[in-house]
């Protein structure tokens, strides 16, 4: 597996370089933000946001708007608002210093597992309509009544999951395991965050809260 390490600190970069070696990975580091866009195709992504020329949550955005690479960023903010805009960008996990070595490891296993876990598992049916939601998953386009869609990498996801089983509840423990990681450790406020930016793009009754337990996606048409 091919990471590239994107931290301008030596004193931190050359022995994170060094153990994810000895863990068997392929190493790429960078020092720069404009580096980091510029270089090719790795297998993920570690990102950290202090970086000298552009600041790293441009950088995540500018990654993920071009490809579904796996980004796990490294921040020393400690806000949980910073770490939900981090995971609204496209991260798809996020570590915050200081870190273990061995907690670094775990979460980039993790999310390389589940990537590569969806690539071995493709859907059965590449098209999924509810009503006037149209989702194509071999291309990732989206549309609701009849107008393109769209959406942010996890976003997709999200409203994937739900899609494939319209009207059924789905708890938030459920929808944390299975869209963000069996291993997730942060905040579920996250979910909401992304539960209302798809009521934003979509309409505010595709997506029902069942209190206390969690959501469904419905046929809003049906309704009327």
């Amino acid at each position: 597996m091919r990471l590239l390490v994107v931290e301008d600190d030596a004193t931190i970069a050359e022995p994170l370089r060094t153990g994810l070696r000895r863990e068997g990975f392929e190493v790429e580091l960078v020092g720069t933000g404009a580096a980091a866009l510029a270089a090719g195709d790795y297998d993920l992504v570690l990102l950290d946001l202090g970086l000298p020329d552009v600041d790293g949550r441009v950088v995540c955005r500018e990654l993920r708007e071009r490809s579904d690479v796996p980004i796990i960023v490294v921040t020393a903010r400690s806000e949980e608002i910073d770490r939900v805009t981090l995971l609204e960008l496209g991260a798809d996990d996020y570590v915050v210093k200081p870190f273990g070595f061995r907690e670094l490891v775990a979460r980039i296993r993790a999310v390389l597992r589940r990537t590569a876990g969806d690539q071995r598992h493709p859907p059965a049916t590449a098209r999924i309509e509810v009503g006037v939601l149209q989702i194509d998953t071999r291309t990732r386009n989206v549309s609701y009544d009849g107008r393109a869609v769209s959406l942010t990498p996890k976003e997709h996801d999200l409203l994937v999951y739900l899609a494939r089983d319209p009207d059924a509840v789905h708890t938030r423990e459920k929808i944390m395991e299975d869209v963000w990681d069996e291993n997730w450790w942060g905040p579920t406020k996250t979910l909401d965050v992304h539960i209302a930016s798809l009521r934003k793009k979509l309409a505010p009754e595709v997506i029902e809260t069942v209190r206390g337990i969690g959501f469904r996606l419905v046929d809003s048409t049906a309704q009327s």
